[in-house]
């Protein structure tokens, strides 16, 4: 799926290290906001696209660690790499465990720090659209009947349309009917296509 172009967030408050970074990024091709804080990061509206944010995890308000767990839901789609001039053992293994995908002591290396960006870009955008698979699937789930939906239900379980038919009390050549609008209304090429459509929405909703 397409996607707007690619931002690179980077909060830092030295000021020297958020330019060198910025021209760094700039240089490689993606586009930049940098930030001297977590609040004026917070403070910026939300931008479509893959983006992900480089993070110094000492910071004047909300030390990185913090944002990193106040941003967990609202921008799942953001992967993190943080940067720290003194990390240690337990600082790291916090950060990871929820969900950074790289630890950089400063000074980065220009290269390393480059990889990590391409490789937090790309995963946003699986994300991206893993999460407009799941929207569509949702308008498309809620367009069906409630006995639509029953029907859905009983099909991705493995029964048959006759014992479909004879669970919820209707005939085979109606559960017939209703299956066969099921599959228009969700686009399923098969009932294997159907069943995985079934577990992306209710993993959705955990």
């Amino acid at each position: 799926m397409n996607h707007a172009a690619p931002i690179v967030f980077i909060v830092d408050d030295d000021i020297s290290v958020r330019e060198s970074l910025e021209s760094l990024v700039r240089f490689a091709g993606w586009t930049t906001r940098t930030f001297a804080s977590a609040g004026e990061f917070l403070a910026h509206p939300r931008e479509a696209g893959p983006t992900c944010l480089v993070l110094d995890v000492t910071l004047p308000d909300i030390n990185g660690l913090d944002l990193q767990a106040l941003i967990a839901t609202d921008r799942a789609d953001m992967p993190i790499i943080f940067m720290s001039g003194y990390g240690d053992i337990p600082m790291t293994v916090r950060a990871m465990r929820a969900g950074a995908i790289e630890f950089l002591t400063k000074p980065v290396d220009d290269e390393l720090l480059l990889e990590s960006i391409r490789g937090a870009i790309a995963r946003s955008d699986a994300a991206l659209d893993d999460a407009t698979r799941v929207r569509s699937l949702r308008e498309a789930h809620a367009s069906l009947t409630r006995r639509e939906r029953e029907v859905m239900a009983l099909v991705v379980s493995g029964l048959l349309n006759k014992q479909i038919g004879g669970n919820l009390g209707i005939s085979e050549i109606t559960v017939k009917a209703h299956r066969g609008r099921v599959m228009q209304k969700m686009r399923a090429r098969s009932v294997p296509d159907l069943v995985k459509m079934a577990a992306a929405l209710e993993s959705s909703t955990r």
